[in-house]
């Protein structure tokens, strides 16, 4: 989504009578635009026509409306999304299935840019986003985000995706953690690993594991970094089956580490050297790590706990990281 400014409120969208038949599923919306297309989904914005609000649409793509593991992924999504209900998370107003374009749902739709397109301008010292996002700032909306692990980990769902694009920056302050697509919940049998290991390096005795270019996407390039691993926990790597809420702790230290030193501390020219850092390779502390001077040595400690390659020697729960991340923001 890119960055938007909300319409008006004008008279004629609030005092019409509602319509004697209320139309069903996608019928209710319409002036659909695209605003982003993924591996098997379809995000539109859309208005709705019986509250007058535009709002944002997600649907399978064609090819995947019938898929049984796509539906039941999609549904999860939906319905994991809409029961975080919390400031840090989108607002679902309703999960449907369309005779023609099957299950959708609907949510708010939300203005801003996500926090990866924020680092990339401070990588490339904007002038204007260096000045809007200190590191006190950067350091907020971090843990914004991680309030909204602290709740959903006491709900019981690990979210096993973060990554800054996934952390969406809004213009009047807001911050939201998207995308709950791969989310693990109790009950369910942990065969959906955000980014399965094997998969992306082609499968077992397949040379090609190069990524490729928009993978390892460095912040002074343009571009996404879809099915990037960088965020992954050495648990996720080694594809361990009982990972907790610490798999997310590790993450977020992933992102607080990139977000102070504008490098991707893990990357690697190959998948399996990018996984084998992960799992290996001690970083050094941010305030040391490149020629950024606005990095507080204040959050070497807390960000070195919680990208131990341990589960044991990280921060046990969310909460935890988020106090001490409160306790460095405040003395800056």
């Amino acid at each position: 989504m890119s960055m938007t400014h909300p319409s008006e409120i004008i008279l004629s969208s609030t005092d019409p009578d509602l319509p004697h038949t209320i139309p069903q599923g996608l019928a209710r919306y319409r002036n659909f635009r695209e605003m982003a297309r993924g591996g098997s989904a379809l995000l539109r914005s859309c208005v709705d026509t019986v509250i007058g609000r535009t709002v944002a649409c997600k649907t399978l793509l064609p090819e995947m409306k019938t898929d049984r593991k796509e539906r039941r992924r999609f549904l999860r999504e939906a319905r994991v999304t809409a029961q975080l209900q919390h400031p840090n998370t989108v607002p679902v107003y309703e999960i449907g299935d369309d005779p023609f374009e099957g299950l959708f749902f609907m949510m708010k739709r939300i203005s801003g840019e996500n926090f990866f397109e924020v680092l990339k301008r401070i990588a490339q010292n904007d002038p204007d986003t260096c000045e809007r996002y200190s590191v006190r700032r950067r350091i907020e909306i971090v843990i914004a985000a991680s309030q909204a692990l602290a709740y959903a980990h006491l709900r019981g769902v690990i979210h096993r995706d973060v990554k800054p694009e996934n952390i969406w920056v809004g213009n009047f302050g807001e911050v939201i953690l998207l995308d709950w697509g791969v989310a693990k919940v109790w009950g369910h049998a942990d065969d959906n690993q955000a980014i399965s290991a094997s998969v992306l390096r082609g499968g077992a005795g397949d040379s090609r594991n190069s990524l490729d270019s928009t993978q390892l996407q460095t912040l002074t390039n343009h571009g996404v970094r879809p099915g990037t691993p960088l965020y992954m926990s050495p648990e996720q790597v080694h594809g361990n089956r009982g990972i907790d809420e610490r798999t997310d702790v590790f993450s977020v230290g992933v992102v607080l580490y990139e977000m102070l030193t504008l490098c991707e501390p893990f990357k690697g020219r190959t998948i399996d050297e990018t996984f084998s850092n992960i799992c290996n390779k001690d970083l050094p502390p941010p305030s040391q790590r490149g020629t950024r001077d606005d990095v507080p040595p204040a959050v070497d400690d807390v960000v070195l706990k919680a990208i131990a390659k341990r589960p044991g020697d990280r921060y046990t729960h969310m909460r935890e990281l988020i106090d001490a991340l409160q306790e460095v923001a405040a003395n800056l």
